[in-house]
């Protein structure tokens, strides 16, 4: 058992469809994630990896299996009863940033904290705050058309910490991002993991974040296929270039 541990799985699995037509996403996947740790999910298109983010963040139901967050059994709960967990303990970060257009940075940020019952005048001296901690304090003003897609990235982060969760479920985040972005961005994560000790969890095809990760867990045809930490990871990519 790893300790600080968040997020607790045992033997969970997803079929999608049924009877002939049935497709098997997940296969008894047993997984701890805890505080204080970068978590990078890793492996082929179709392996498995949104599938599991998805489960592990409440937003999918698995098809069996047990999913216990913060000593909570999540998959015994009501439909009605999943926001409730997705809202006080998981921030989503997602590649396409998902931003409203037509409000400010600061303003993008502050809604998230409205929706959970601030005062306007806190919401935004809130939002001010995670502006400056993802160090775009001047760019507060400023509406995501005039932003570049790391800075996109940085605000959809903040609003991701607008309920100070203790897990931050990340998919893709540096996938659309130029090098510098991407790794500013992984740099933030990696802080509000080692710093703050959040559970960070990530899906990435990107191999510029590998030596980042703290695990690196990877997936094929549904299943866990071994793990590593980033530094093992980058020895391996270098013993086959070499």
């Amino acid at each position: 058992m790893r300790i600080g541990a968040v997020i607790r799985t045992k033997g969970i699995g997803k079929v999608y469809g049924e009877g002939t037509a049935a497709f098997r996403a997940l296969s008894d996947v047993d997984l701890e994630i805890s505080s204080g740790e970068l978590t990078l999910l890793m492996g082929p298109s179709g392996s498995g990896k949104t599938t599991l983010l998805s489960i592990l963040g409440c937003i999918l139901r698995a098809s069996g299996g047990s999913l216990e967050i913060l000593g909570e059994r999540a998959d015994q709960l009501a439909e009605g009863e999943l926001p409730r967990i997705r809202r006080e303990t998981i921030g989503f970060v997602f590649q396409g940033f998902n931003l409203f257009p037509a409000l400010t940075a600061l303003e993008n940020v502050a809604l998230a904290l409205d929706v959970r019952g601030l005062r306007r005048a806190d919401a935004e001296k809130r939002a001010a705050e995670l502006i400056r901690e993802v160090g775009l304090a001047d760019k507060s003003d400023s509406y995501p058309e005039d932003l570049s897609g790391g800075q996109k990235q940085r605000v959809a982060i903040a609003r991701a910490l607008a309920g100070d969760p203790p897990i931050v479920l990340a998919d893709e985040p540096t996938a659309a991002l130029d090098s510098t972005s991407g790794k500013n961005v992984i740099e933030l994560l990696r802080r509000l993991a080692h710093e703050h000790g959040r559970a960070v969890v990530m899906v990435t095809h990107d191999p510029r974040v590998l030596s980042y990760g703290d695990r690196i867990i990877h997936l094929e045809d549904g299943r866990i296929v071994r793990e590593e930490n980033g530094a093992e990871q980058m020895e391996s990519a270098f013993a086959v270039a070499g």
